[in-house]
């Protein structure tokens, strides 16, 4: 099924919900060319997975209106082997990584973050993108993942 195509089912929601400011396109993240348009970004469990993250990240931040927020839901991980031994999904998370995550990127000429790329990394390249302030929050319920929230002055 093409991209398009996925597209008709959330399109109708929206309207049948009466949100005319809800737009659904299919876009390269990489070349958003949009500046100060949107209120909120999220991405969930897709950042890793870009042949250029830091593209994608700039974009995303140039997007945002002031005071803007970019909400990215990623694996909880350290960006440091050594404190992901012991977490009860880490093999599995590498293997992931290394067999689809890093492949695709880097077939891309991209740079192969992978699943694990961490916190200190996302942290880091959120700050270098242009966000002013990142919190990482934790939800009890999601003991996978992390959520980064990202504003832009």
């Amino acid at each position: 099924m093409r991209c398009s195509a996925r597209l008709v089912s959330p399109r109708e929601e929206a309207a049948r919900l009466g949100l005319p400011n809800a737009e659904f396109v299919v876009r390269d993240v990489s070349e958003l060319g949009e500046t100060d348009r949107f209120d909120l970004v999220t991405a969930f469990d897709t950042i890793h997975d870009q042949a250029h993250p830091a593209q994608v990240l700039a974009g995303i931040a140039a997007s945002l209106r002031p005071g803007g927020v970019f909400l990215m839901v990623d694996v909880q991980a350290s960006s440091n082997l050594e404190d992901n031994l012991d977490k009860p999904l880490a093999t599995f998370l590498y293997g992931v990584s290394t067999m689809h995550c890093m492949t695709v990127s880097l077939s891309l000429d991209g740079d192969g973050l992978g699943t694990v790329w961490g916190q200190q990394k996302a942290e880091q390249m959120l700050a270098d993108a242009g966000f002013s302030t990142v919190e990482v929050a934790h939800v009890d319920a999601d003991v996978f993942n992390a959520y980064y929230i990202a504003t832009k002055d």
